[in-house]
């Protein structure tokens, strides 16, 4: 699906509802931007909801490691 959108002077530009609606990206989703060598790939962070974390934190083990897995969307 190819859409394209245009860059305001202040940098900023708009998600095509296309791209929205088929990725289901909602106010509060973070966009990441990853520059490769075949250019620039965008993909959506979802916002977590506590049905997402329930059972990712252990009862032992190291909590500063548990922490960053999660954030980094690991499990």
């Amino acid at each position: 699906m190819l859409s394209e959108t245009l860059i305001s002077k202040g940098y900023q530009t708009v998600v095509p509802a296309k791209i929205r609606k088929a990725h289901k990206i909602m106010p509060g989703d973070v966009l990441e931007w990853i520059d490769s060598e075949k250019g620039i790939i965008v993909q959506p962070r979802k916002k977590r909801t506590l049905n997402d974390i329930i059972g990712l934190i252990k009862t032992e083990g190291d909590a500063v490691e548990s922490k960053k897995r999660i954030q980094k969307g690991l499990k």
